[in-house]
């Protein structure tokens, strides 16, 4: 446990002290406490920046999208996995769904690029039918309905491992009592599995939503260039931008501290309506 328990003390609890710059108007040649202090000036110009809630407003965007459309999507593909007696084609169909996982996003924005951009393969096949051609990776219409379709693609098989095992926990005599007094598939899921694994379910959905300002910033910043930053900009990229780039660090601290604060009050939330629907939750 030492290596794991010395990431988080040095690169999570021991960043936070950094976290002080957000009141700062920070000269990295004074250092984090030379630094004079200004309050909450930062943070007046950011909540007083266009570009920010911009920034914010895609991040929720894109957010409710991969809860809507993602969110479901390893649960179902667990129940497909599950239903398979043949456990030599679960195994190898396991396999497959899990590889996208480990590549890199830099590979799956290429892929894509190949498959969907102005010269791919696509566009290839509707320029031999004599069919006009669509640019999906440079369309800023498209851009959030394609993020959202390559996490899909990239990590919906590596989310099933949760609900996979969550699975094996489902009582097979309810099952099988179940379907005996006729009940269907969509029945017994509704009555049996699904009370089964709605712990389970409902832990994930909290950790989610603490992360629903992050979206994946190496997604977004490879892709930003190619459809604009109002389509494309994110709260994290924003960050990068403005502080890494524009060397504006304290400006920058203040919007990724924002981003924790409210990640930190949405786990809260969510986790005291689980506890009013009976569930125990992430914590007591």
């Amino acid at each position: 446990m030492v290596p794991g328990l010395a990431y988080f003390l040095l690169f999570q609890y021991g960043a936070l002290f950094g976290s002080a710059i957000a009141f700062k108007e920070y000269v990295p040649f004074d250092g984090v406490w030379g630094s004079p202090w200004i309050g909450f000036e930062n943070f007046q110009r950011m909540f007083g920046n266009a570009e920010f809630w911009d920034a914010v407003v895609n991040t929720l965007v894109i957010s409710v999208l991969q809860l809507v459309f993602y969110f479901p999507v390893p649960l179902a593909l667990a129940l497909l996995l599950h239903s398979l007696t043949w456990s030599t084609v679960r195994r190898f169909v396991q396999s497959v769904a899990y590889l996208p996982h480990f590549i890199s996003w830099v590979i799956v924005v290429a892929l894509f690029q190949q498959m969907l951009g102005d010269t791919g393969l696509m566009n290839s096949f509707l320029g031999d039918a004599g069919l006009s051609t669509v640019d999906v990776i440079g369309n800023p219409d498209a851009f959030k309905p394609l993020v959202v379709a390559q996490v899909i693609w990239k990590d919906a098989g590596w989310g099933t491992i949760i609900f996979l095992a969550a699975l094996t926990q489902v009582d097979e005599q309810l099952l099988e009592a179940s379907a005996i007094d006729g009940a269907g598939p969509w029945r017994r899921f509704w009555h049996v599995t699904l009370p089964a694994i709605r712990p389970v379910v409902i832990l994930l959905l909290i950790m989610r939503l603490g992360e629903i300002l992050s979206v994946g910033f190496e997604q977004m910043l490879l892709q930003r260039d190619a459809v604009g930053p109002e389509a494309a900009e994110i709260i994290d990229t924003f960050v990068y931008y403005q502080g890494v780039v524009g060397g504006d660090y304290g400006f920058a601290t203040a919007a990724g501290l924002f981003k924790g604060l409210m990640g930190a009050l949405l786990v809260y939330a969510a986790n005291k309506v689980a506890h009013r629907l009976g569930e125990s939750g992430v914590y007591k």
